[in-house]
């Protein structure tokens, strides 16, 4: 799917910045605004610094720039348009199904929402340039997420790689060195092109390759073997990967980065390279879990005739017990919508809800896909699922293969496949395991903040 109908060529120039001013004439009513008068100064721009400029700004995957009121104003209409259709800021997850907490959720209220469409509505006014809040700092267009915006340590693919403007989709892989000495585990993980890759990457997918695997870091490799764990993963709309407190992944001394890279063109020459940013505990420091990131309900029969809207299933059982933490849908670009239930065995009055049945069905999530935003949803610590071994969790995928929705070729089957205009069927899941002991702590826990909050 060509994704650069989001991403106009403009941006591909960088503009380097600290901080913006503001610099414009106003009338002295556009100063004073009225008693309950809706402003940009005092009212939008905290919801836009919230929600909206990380994208909207110089250098960044956004067509436009919203960080002044003269780059904002012109683009009113189509903000109260986009805003009202919840279709921005990109947060496709369905809000009136399962949980609702998450750590990097930027949706808006309905209340900032009404908020926003009044300003339009009363004609965009800016309002006393003194309600203005401090510009928020955007010092390098390839600002980092993790680690206050300096990870302790950046790996690169080792040589840029050339996109065609024209051309099939193209998959490699890149071998680079980590320079490690000693084993260290991540808490923050990032992995991103640069800006220009933004418009070419479809995903870039790490692995750990560990020392002794024998293989050449001095060339391209296609299928290559070895010995080898997850590391991280990107597509587009995807930010960091900040693990909860005392939780993390390994990276043993002398271990590699595989970068398995995936581009398409998209009718210009890009070169770009990938990098992965990570920040680690202290020297020496193991942390209690490990994060494990899984395919989780996949299923390659996938069957989608010309002209259908079909729905494919997939199952995966947890053998140990465990706490969710991160949930990412994969379908490529003909997917709309991807729900997750936890089948839960009735094995213990804990989870049991006294109906009598032998399992509990628990719909977690729906997220109506958008493959031009890739969002992992990072559950809030509160609110993560806990699951029993032997859970079964249920991936339900629909597909609409018809000439209702921007379709490659609504005319023609479709089926798996690592291509755009191919599909796939899972979810990007990461957890950790835990004890009996540990999960029923966890039980209680979650017991007795349910208690104290209805007796609130």
């Amino acid at each position: 799917m060509n994704r650069s109908r989001l991403i106009t060529t403009g941006v591909a120039g960088l503009i380097a910045f600290a901080a913006v001013e503001i610099v414009t004439v106003v009338s002295p009513s556009a100063q004073q605004p009225a008693a309950g008068q809706v402003t940009f100064a005092k009212d939008v721009v905290p919801i836009l610094q919230r929600s909206c400029q990380n994208c909207h700004r110089p250098g960044s995957v956004a067509p436009f720039s919203l960080l002044t009121y003269e780059e904002a104003r012109p683009w009113a209409k189509s903000i109260k348009n986009r805003i009202q259709k919840r279709e921005m800021p990109p947060w496709t997850l369905d809000k009136n199904v399962g949980i609702q907490e998450f750590k990097n959720d930027i949706s808006l209220s309905d209340a900032e929402i009404a908020k926003v469409v009044k300003w339009v509505d009363s004609g965009a006014p800016l309002g006393n340039i003194a309600d203005m809040p401090k510009p928020l700092q955007f010092e390098d267009p390839r600002i980092w997420h993790i680690g206050n915006g300096k990870p302790d340590l950046i790996v690169s693919m080792p040589k840029p790689f050339r996109v065609p403007a024209v051309g099939a989709d193209v998959t490699l892989e890149f071998l680079a060195e980590t320079g490690l000495t000693e084993d260290r585990y991540i808490k923050e993980i990032e992995t991103k092109p640069d800006p220009k890759g933004f418009k070419v990457v479809h995903h870039a997918a790490l692995d750990l390759v560990e020392p002794g695997a024998g293989l050449d870091a001095s060339r391209e490799n296609y299928g290559m073997g070895g010995q080898r764990s997850f590391l991280s993963e990107y597509a587009l709309g995807k930010d960091a990967d900040i693990f909860p407190a005392d939780t993390g992944r390994l990276v043993k001394k002398g271990s590699k980065v595989n970068f398995n890279m995936h581009y398409y063109s998209t009718g210009e020459e890009v070169e770009s390279t990938t990098s992965v940013g990570m920040v680690f505990y202290p020297k020496g420091y193991v942390p209690k879990h490990v994060v494990v990131t899984q395919h989780m309900g996949e299923n390659a029969d996938l069957d989608v005739p010309a002209g259908t809207v079909s729905r494919v299933d997939g199952y995966v059982m947890l053998s140990q017990n465990a706490q969710l933490v991160m949930i990412q849908p994969h379908m490529h670009s003909r997917g709309v919508r991807q729900c997750t239930e936890a089948i839960i065995p009735q094995t213990s009055g804990e989870v049991s809800r006294g109906n009598g049945s032998k399992t509990e069905r628990t719909t977690l999530n729906c997220i109506n896909f958008d493959m031009n935003w890739n969002i992992a949803y990072s559950y809030k610590e509160d609110a993560a699922p806990v699951l029993p071994k032997g859970t079964i969790l249920h991936v339900m995928s629909w597909y609409d293969n018809t000439a209702s929705k921007f379709n490659a070729d609504s005319k023609n089957w479709v089926g798996n496949g690592p291509r755009s205009v191919d599909i796939m069927s899972y979810q990007w899941m990461s957890f950790f395991y835990l004890s009996d002991e540990e999960y029923a702590q966890k039980l209680k826990e979650r017991a007795l903040k349910a208690k104290l909050t209805n007796h609130n």
